[in-house]
């Protein structure tokens, strides 16, 4: 019997927490709230891209930068070769030269490349911060109409239940009323039929002592 009762009150529960989450799901602000965290956590996640992508622009600067630099210098280099009749020196400087002057270029497209990412990595940023703070003054509205339907459902509440009681008041008089009505028709019949017992009671004395006289 005990484990009957135990299931049929785990039954009670687990529809009651049902009932709850259910009621907690149809909630507006419940679901904006999810729907808040849910955006958060996305906008979090593309402010950590955006700092990815700043990171990853300045190492393409950084290795851009040593490119141009390198191609510059082993230019140079060539330059001073070729005057001094090095062949072989040269040679290996132009190769140098031309295998920087590459990367310098190919750096530089993925330098621009890159800066145009951030750039749009950074207005759907502001565009998502935006959108969340909106978000955010929405909840707040809503939680101030909330706030008031709540209070006027509680004001009309107790003034209904004001209004009943007032109603139920009246109505309770209204028998205390009759009550009295009812008690006084009752002693009032009552002594009307204990004044009518007595006269008749004397009425028979009266006629009795009477007939005594008489014999006599």
């Amino acid at each position: 019997m005990s484990n009957l009762f135990s299931k049929i009150k785990d039954i009670i529960v687990a529809d009651l927490n049902e009932t709850l989450h259910q009621k907690e799901t149809q909630n507006p602000i419940s679901k904006l709230n999810q729907y808040l965290r849910q955006c958060e956590q996305e906008t979090e996640k593309v402010g950590k891209l955006v700092e990815r992508q700043a990171r990853l622009k300045d190492e393409f600067l950084k290795e851009y930068n040593l490119a141009a630099e390198l191609a510059e210098k082993r230019k140079h280099q060539a330059e001073i070769a070729s005057n001094a009749g090095e062949t072989d020196l040269y040679q290996f400087a132009a190769a140098e030269h031309k295998q920087f002057v590459e990367r310098s270029q190919r750096l530089s497209a993925s330098l621009a490349q890159t800066n145009e990412q951030l750039s749009e990595l950074k207005r759907k940023y502001e565009e998502m911060k935006h959108k969340l703070k909106d978000m955010h003054l929405r909840r707040m509205e809503l939680m101030g109409r909330e706030n008031v339907t709540r209070a006027n459902i509680g004001m009309n509440q107790v003034l209904e239940a004001n209004s009943s009681q007032n109603h139920s008041s009246t109505k309770f008089k209204d028998i205390e009323n009759y009550l009295d009505r009812l008690e006084h028709k009752i002693k009032g019949a009552f002594n009307q039929s204990s004044i009518d017992d007595r006269i008749a009671q004397l009425e028979k004395e009266m006629d009795h002592k009477s007939l005594n006289l008489t014999k006599e």
